[in-house]
């Protein structure tokens, strides 16, 4: 099989290096609008050659787009445009909704597979491309029932062969429980590395005491604007559902914590534990 990955930083490095670590495909080829990117790839060996749009739809047999979520529907009907119906083409975009609606009604509309890999790190670019990233963790494949069989056998197959395990949603379940298990995290962590910054024009050493927990929790801070802004934006009616009930979170643990209520601060963080349950 020939593949084409659109977009080869964090996702679609580390995709490419999952297909030729399990030998998936003979042939992968990378499609960039960055020349460092592009370079970038092929020195780190994470494609074989870099190609344009036009001619990974001549000869690949299936796209992979791993760009920016807002490029993603435009992008998807360029494709959907051109291809046969041999081809296929999937997304591994974190939003569906906008993107199910977009490309509904279009004729090729089956030979897309809408898919979201439950991976990711703050870092960007084919530098940060991971070996075996993909193992062991979830893909959420959205629509099911509107890819054709083989298409959706394709790419299932795929998941499974680079060790995920896949889950079906409808689009608009996608997008709300990304909102609670990956981009309300992203925003907590912007807005401590915020706080914290503001509060560093006051105190120069806050920094030099800063220990794990901080740098676990701000972490995704790092994450890029480029990448996030159009998460956010896509979501934002379910993220502004998520964020009312995070702040009305903090608005309690700061009530507790005004009224000196101590068995109130245990019994909360007691119900937070139960959460080990899920996570380990």
């Amino acid at each position: 099989m020939i593949t084409a990955i659109i977009g080869i930083g964090l996702i679609g490095g580390s995709f490419a290096l999952s297909l030729r670590d399990n030998n998936i495909s003979n042939t992968i080829l990378g499609v960039d609008n960055s020349d460092i990117n592009r370079k970038k790839a092929l020195e780190l060996g994470l494609v074989d050659r870099m190609v344009t749009i036009e001619e990974a739809i001549e000869c690949a047999d299936l796209i992979v787009i791993a760009t920016p979520v807002d490029s993603i529907p435009i992008l998807s009907v360029k494709l959907l445009n051109k291809i046969s119906k041999q081809q296929i083409v999937m997304d591994m975009g974190s939003i569906k909704s906008e993107l199910s609606e977009i490309i509904a009604l279009h004729p090729n509309r089956d030979r897309y597979v809408a898919t979201h890999p439950m991976w990711g790190t703050e870092h960007s670019g084919p530098e940060s491309a991971v070996k075996g990233a993909f193992t062991g963790r979830t893909v959420v494949i959205c629509d099911k029932e509107l890819s054709a069989e083989d298409a959706l056998a394709t790419v299932v197959d795929m998941y499974v062969k680079i060790g995920m395990r896949p889950k079906y949603m409808s689009s608009e379940e996608q997008d709300m429980h990304s909102a609670y298990i990956s981009h309300i995290s992203h925003i907590t962590s912007f807005a401590l590395a915020l706080t914290v910054l503001e509060k560093e024009r006051e105190e120069e050493h806050i920094f030099d005491l800063a220990g794990g927990g901080f740098e676990s929790t701000v972490r995704l801070a790092k994450s890029s604007p480029k990448t996030w802004v159009p998460i956010l934006s896509q979501n934002k009616y379910n993220i502004l559902e998520v964020l009312r009930e995070h702040i009305h979170q903090l608005q309690i643990f700061r009530k507790l914590l005004e009224k000196d209520d101590i068995k109130g601060l245990t019994d909360i963080m007691t119900k937070a534990n139960t959460i080990t349950r899920i996570l380990k």
